[in-house]
């Protein structure tokens, strides 16, 4: 965006401003009446500056203040932590006697760092929003009285507990309650039969090997837990190898899939710690780089947009910027036919902010290469993919299904297929011009084989089992997830984790958080 012109002044607040103290008189009781006000209780208004501990660069703008500046925009996060930040940073000039009766305040929020978007913001300054100043100071009462009201209790009565929380406590809980369901719930055996048949024109080489599972046995429709031990296995497949079989039906049907939502914050931690095997803050730490951006040889830019957000919406002219992308990538049919509109519809759904997305869609993660470190440039790549993906139209997909059964009539087996036939918004995914790296398409080419073998075959045609897999399973318990709960923002997913697995008691398994016994 360039050096700042003649006249403006730039200071940053170095961090959190001001805390509230944690002494009993400074921070307790005063707390409790901050939750008692902002809940609508009589008891206190605002917080006293006798309640905050001031941080070492409160102080950063007065340098441009004292007698100097006409206009104090104050442009933090466009959060309810960043108008926190702007209001302390008022309060506090003003208790310095900084801020002159002449100085207007002013306070612009914008999405993402882009010369346009901070131009807008500017164009469109506003007063400090109280009510994100009163849920913020509530959300960090309640974090004094819980945290300081129940840890010492559990250091009395639980020796080795370090701390509580209001978000790591209820956590925690959750992660004691999914152990408990692990401890008692019955995990089941059950068996899969799985045969592979041959058509009677096969020969030694050249044969068509059809993958099929059992569905029926005895004329009854199996379940998952129906084929519940070894010899009941062991039994099927002895019926299979003494059985003559041949095709009992076919049955043809289309499939579309639609594409992907744009990425939010938990949906970006989950896909980048499948595809990237990134942890929730390594994701946060590379993502916040690409939203400071980089410096290029012209000017220093964000390359992505906020990325604490739960909301799935991108705005009309990124959206439009998108299509028309695609249009020229990849043709005119492979754009969605309008806008594509994406909500949540969880009840505790900000939805303040937009959808995670490169501010800049025509900045090709190939363009990239040389500019950005390997983890930054894989963490743009996923993300321009799935914003590009998300305004193409839906893929298409042509299904088969062919029903071998036996003489008797008593075993019915089921081989299915499926071919691509249109790959709408998997094409963005198979673009290897637009990125140095490509992940797999959702259908597997295999399947495409399978289809090509499936759909020679007819009614009443002959086929041989040369090949039976017994394979064994166990029934799995659900998993629980904090966003589907409500508990926890998007900005404290990964300080969850980490906060679990440093003070309360949680331990990282194969990905997941499980309760460390020997704490």
């Amino acid at each position: 965006m360039g050096t700042p012109k003649r006249g403006l002044g730039i200071a940053c607040d170095f961090g959190a401003v001001r805390r509230i103290r944690s002494q009993d008189v400074g921070g307790g009781r005063q707390a409790a009446a901050i939750v008692a006000s902002c809940v609508g209780v009589r008891v206190l208004a605002l917080p006293s500056p006798s309640a905050f501990r001031v941080g070492l660069g409160a102080q950063s703008g007065r340098y441009y203040l004292k007698g100097r500046a006409e206009n104090l925009i104050l442009a933090f996060d466009p959060d309810r932590e960043g108008e926190a930040i702007a209001w302390h940073i008022k309060e506090i000039l003003e208790q310095l006697d900084t801020l002159g009766s002449k100085v207007t305040v002013a306070r612009v929020v914008f999405h993402e760092l882009t010369e346009d978007a901070i131009k807008n913001a500017l164009m469109s300054p506003r007063y400090i929003d109280m009510d994100l100043v009163n849920a913020y100071l509530a959300r960090r009462s309640l974090d004094y009285l819980i945290g300081f009201g129940i840890s010492p209790l559990l250091w009395r009565k639980l020796p080795g507990c370090q701390s509580a929380g209001r978000v790591q406590s209820a956590a925690l809980a959750l992660v004691c309650a999914r152990e408990a369901e692990i401890e008692k719930f019955d995990r089941q055996k059950y068996w899969t039969v799985d045969t592979d048949f041959k058509t009677q024109h096969s020969g030694p080489s050249n044969g068509l090997n059809l993958q099929s599972r059992i569905k029926h046995l005895n004329s009854k429709k199996l379940d998952q837990l129906s084929i519940h031990s070894k010899k009941e296995a062991h039994n099927i497949e002895k019926r299979i190898y003494s059985s003559q079989f041949e095709v009992t039906g076919i049955k043809r049907s289309k499939s579309n899939m639609s594409p992907p939502k744009p990425y939010i914050t938990s949906s970006l931690q989950q896909d980048a710690a499948n595809k990237l095997h990134f942890n929730a803050g390594y994701t946060m730490k590379v993502a916040q780089k690409l939203y400071e951006g980089y410096l290029s040889s012209e000017a220093a830019t964000g390359l992505i947009t906020y990325i604490r957000t739960d909301g799935f919406h991108i705005s009309d002219g990124a959206a439009e910027d998108i299509l028309s992308l695609v249009k020229q990538r990849y043709g005119e049919e492979y754009a969605s036919e309008g806008i594509r509109k994406y909500f949540k519809k969880r009840k505790n759904t900000k939805e303040a902010h937009e959808a995670i997305r490169p501010t800049n869609i025509r900045r090709l993660p190939s363009s990239l290469v040389g500019a950005l470190d390997d983890d930054s440039l894989k963490l743009y790549t996923l993300i321009w993919k799935r914003t590009m993906a998300c305004q193409m139209e839906a893929s298409r997909t042509d299904m088969i299904q062919v029903d071998i059964g036996n003489s008797e009539g008593d075993m019915i087996f089921h081989s299915s297929a499926s071919r691509l036939d249109f790959k709408g918004y998997q094409a963005v995914y198979d673009d290897t011009e637009a990125s140095p790296s490509s992940y797999n398409s959702e259908v597997d080419a295999v399947h495409q084989d399978n289809f090509e073998a499936l759909s020679k075959l007819e009614v009443k045609d002959l086929v041989f089992p040369v090949n039976v897999h017994l394979s064994q399973h166990f029934t799995k318990p659900p998993p629980q997830k904090l966003e589907e709960l409500g508990i926890g923002r998007p900005s404290t997913y990964a300080s969850i984790m980490k906060v679990l697995k440093r003070f309360g008691g949680g331990v990282l398994v194969s990905g997941a958080i499980h309760v460390d016994a020997e704490r």
